[in-house]
């Protein structure tokens, strides 16, 4: 089913994937938790987290499948991330399974995985990583082109002995590369993106869900200090024509939604708090924004329905959640506050009616 109107070419690569994605990537297709213990050098992993090159150290992967039949796989782990791999008091890991011993199993097609756990102990900690999971559930149920993503509860055990063994709610993201090809799509690797690059209708999906989330720890046009583009933005393309751009957002950590202890606006934005929605979304040629405005209206319910009926959040965390989602829906609902908060503070006007001079 198409879940948003893009360019046809991009609805009929999504139609044409759906139909493989299930028996290519069976760990995406629930969204049930799944149980599994990682027995491994953790402790050695861990010591590496301030490293730039941080080696894999094998270990084993034992999860309960459907059936309730134990299965074992060989997996490699490491450190990953920038600001939680050395901040947290458990840095993230990376999965690494081997692609031959995987087939026929729930995690058929999978090669690497990010995993993102508690960032320390505590309930609260726990309760923010449900947060960011139910974000990237969201921006699914927008569109397509996005990450997918399952829970997983980890029981960890250091096979070195040095640190004790816990257990935490996670989950997994999908590999880029994974994602990419599922789409069928060219990951581009660049320095940045033009202006009149970016893809209208995907690029104000992205940036109205970053609205409606808080997240303003984004770029769809660059990256910081020379990495590759662009910051928590994966950049996307059709393969025929890589001046489409479509930027697909990951990492949420630092949003109002989640409000994390060390989350906060960057120094450029004129607000205190990072519960305060601030929208730096491009400008867009006219119609793009009220349409995708609309989009993101008639998946209200639904989306309102993913954190009401998730289990794993708390009561209070649940009550004040869905609050600020409604917060965000009566800002769309209302002209006034539509024009004072999105369209009078888009970004790159003169860009836009250059380009739109050009055409």
């Amino acid at each position: 089913m198409q879940k948003f109107y893009r360019p046809l070419v991009l609805t009929l690569i999504a139609l044409a994937s759906a139909v493989q994605a299930s028996e290519r990537y069976p760990l995406f297709q629930d969204d049930g938790v799944v149980k599994a213990v990682l027995t491994a050098p953790i402790s050695q992993a861990y010591a590496q987290r301030n490293q730039d090159v941080r080696i894999y150290f094998p270990g084993q992967w034992t999860y309960t499948a459907a059936d309730g039949k134990t299965q074992r796989l060989d997996v490699s782990i490491r450190t990953r991330g920038l600001f939680r791999r050395k901040y947290c008091q458990y840095p993230p890991l990376q999965l690494n399974f081997k692609k031959k011993q995987v087939k026929g199993t729930l995690f058929a097609g999978q090669d690497k995985l990010k995993v993102v756990a508690p960032c320390e102990d505590g309930a609260k900690s726990q309760q923010h990583v449900v947060l960011e999971y139910l974000a990237y559930r969201t921006f699914q149920i927008l569109t397509d082109t996005s990450f997918s993503t399952r829970l997983v509860r980890i029981s960890y055990v250091d096979s070195d002995e040095k640190l004790q063994p816990w257990t935490d709610l996670t989950f997994v993201i999908e590999d880029d590369s994974d994602m990419a090809r599922r789409l069928d799509l060219t990951r581009l690797k660049v320095v940045a993106n033009r202006f009149d690059q970016m893809d209208h209708e995907t690029t104000a999906l992205a940036e109205l869900f970053q609205f409606l989330i808080a997240n303003n720890d984004f770029s769809d046009l660059k990256s910081a200090d020379g990495r590759e583009c662009c910051h928590n933005a994966e950049i996307l393309a059709l393969k025929d024509n890589a001046d489409v751009r479509i930027p697909v957002p990951y990492d949420f950590d630092m949003s109002g939604l989640v409000n994390t202890e060390y989350a906060a606006p960057p120094d450029f934005i004129p607000i205190r708090f990072v519960r305060t929605r601030y929208y730096r979304g491009l400008c867009q040629p006219p119609g793009v924004l009220d349409k995708t405005i609309a989009h993101v209206q008639s998946k209200r319910q639904e989306i309102i329905g993913l954190f009401a009926n998730t289990r794993e959040l708390e009561p209070r965390t649940k009550e004040k959640t869905l609050k600020y989602i409604e917060d965000f829906f009566e800002v769309l609902d209302d002209p006034r506050k539509r024009k004072k908060q999105l369209y009078d503070r888009c970004r790159g006007q003169d860009k836009l009616d250059e380009m739109l001079s050009r055409d």
